[in-house]
């Protein structure tokens, strides 16, 4: 019996173990950090409102705040069809529904981490085992990968299928790869076209596929994923649209994405990949001399950052669906060096391959505190909430301003009656004393006619110092909580934390 129980879990550590330990660090994240910010608040919101208002459109957020430009309920559907069955559970236990957004993202992540699964059995079959552990470990250590595949974003959306395609291209079935791109582009991110177009070009003059093909298997999965997207969303945002498009329209051909500020086009390669890939840069440059089958398959990517670096605007987030590739490369080189590192030359090169690593690991940590600090809205909603009013029967009316709905607050962290909520916009700091408000939620140190009852602190800046540690995480208050003055029983206990 205890030699069949050590087979099954062997068995199971061998098929899973790889599985087990991405999906514990990217739960890890989620449980820790587990609010978010205004470039997810589209999807989180309409996962809020698929999972609770269902089929009254009415209620739902994006037409009270439909934000710049539109984006599709497609990837919000399907997150929430895998997660319904645990949020309904947990709303029949009468848990908050601060539950459910751990189970959205938990859902989410779970779809993205499979589809790297099936990315990371081609590396086994193409350059065996010992590549597939070293794209692990590669992974493990790097934060935003694993940190960014629970947020519901529509580059991490667009992820999933681009993994997917990975996956095809190196099973060599090309135009299955490409149809996954085309998903992602015309459903998700329609700069996606920047990675197809590369790709289709390399697939095109390496005669792996045929112009004449591509226009059979391909022109259908085109017209399919347009027709769905348009369908769909034209339903949800009760007009006629294909959400992508106007995106496309917005960002490339209006370059109005340019507002939200700019970077020099050489942004990617000196900061983004650096920061995203860590020990995995150096080592991915040394992965293209050290195996020349990893260059057909890193040169689209690359194709695919230096189109992109032409756009003014410029987010890590953009490129995330680069990182499986460099880290590829990256693991062919730790394979080489691992390897050969009984011989003089490379046995310098494995100790620092192990300094790298231990580097990342700890940027990884440092990054993670400073991003735990970095929703300090979302700990203020749920520190009001926990301090008490459990026998007060009246209603408590909380305004969240534009600056505290950016910065961790969603409709997952609203509570039920007696709490009421308003996102109203354009408010003077004058006027709020003259509204029925209990209590405010916003960047302002005062507000006439309410006191301010605690603060929250949220990341400011990293200092550097001599000594360990050697790196500190400055933190200053972000956010401020007041309770209106008429309430003497709010403004007169003592809070926690309170200025």
């Amino acid at each position: 019996m205890a030699s069949n129980s050590n087979s099954k879990s062997t068995t199971f550590l061998k098929n899973y173990g790889y599985d087990f330990l991405l999906g514990s660090i990217a739960a890890f994240y989620t449980i820790m950090v587990p609010y978010t910010k205004v470039e997810e608040s589209f999807n989180v919101q309409a996962m809020h409102d698929v999972l609770y208002h269902r089929f009254n459109l009415d209620n739902y957020d994006h037409l009270e705040f439909p934000g710049v430009v539109p984006r599709t309920f497609i990837g919000a559907f399907l997150v929430s069809l895998v997660a319904a069955p645990f949020a309904f559970t947990a709303s029949l236990l009468h848990l908050p529904k601060f539950y459910a957004l751990l189970t959205v993202r938990m859902a989410l992540g779970c779809i993205i981490l499979y589809t790297l699964r099936f990315f990371r059995h081609q590396i086994r079959s193409k350059f065996g085992h010992q590549v597939e552990a070293f794209f692990v470990i590669l992974t493990s250590v790097q934060f935003h990968f694993l940190f960014y595949c629970t947020r519901p974003l529509p580059n991490i959306l667009a992820l999933g299928l681009v993994n997917l395609a990975y996956g095809y291209w190196f099973e060599g079935r090309f135009y299955a790869a490409l149809n996954s791109l085309i998903f992602a582009t015309a459903v998700f991110r329609c700069d996606m076209l920047l990675l197809l177009g590369p790709l289709g070009l390399q697939l095109l003059l390496t005669k792996k596929v045929s112009v004449w093909g591509a226009l059979k298997h391909c022109t259908g999965m085109a017209f399919f994923c347009t027709g769905l997207t348009i369908l769909v969303d034209s339903i949800m945002w009760k007009r006629l649209l294909w959400p992508e498009f106007e995106v496309f329209w917005f960002n490339s051909v209006l370059n109005k994405s340019s507002d939200w500020g700019t970077h020099a086009f050489h942004w990617y390669f000196t900061s983004a990949l650096p920061r995203s890939l860590l020990a995995a840069y150096p080592l991915s440059l040394f992965g293209l001399f050290a195996d020349r089958r990893v260059r057909s398959f890193t040169f689209p990517v690359l194709a695919f950052i230096l189109l992109y670096s032409k756009l003014p605007h410029k987010e890590l987030r953009f490129i995330i669906s680069s990182v499986p590739i460099f880290n590829l490369s990256a693991s062919i080189a730790c394979n080489r060096i691992y390897n050969n590192k009984k011989k003089m030359i490379w046995n310098l090169l494995f100790l620092f391959m192990l300094g790298l690593l231990l580097m990342s690991l700890g940027g990884t940590i440092t990054t993670f505190m400073a991003s735990y600090w970095n929703y300090p809205s979302g700990h203020a909603l749920k520190k009001m909430h926990g301090i008490g009013l459990h026998n007060d029967t009246d209603e408590k009316w909380v305004h969240i301003d534009t600056f505290s709905a950016m910065n961790g607050i969603s409709r997952f962290c609203e509570n039920d009656f007696p709490w009421r909520y308003s996102k109203e916009e354009q408010i003077s700091l004058q006027e709020f004393q003259l509204r029925n408000f209990s209590f405010l939620i916003n960047e302002h140190p005062t507000v006439n006619g309410f006191k301010c009852i605690f603060t929250e602190d949220g990341f400011s800046r990293v200092r550097y110092k001599f000594g360990f540690p050697p790196i500190l995480l400055v933190k200053e208050p972000k956010v401020y909580v007041h309770g209106n003055l008429e309430n003497k029983d709010v403004v007169s206990r003592s809070w926690p934390g309170c200025p």
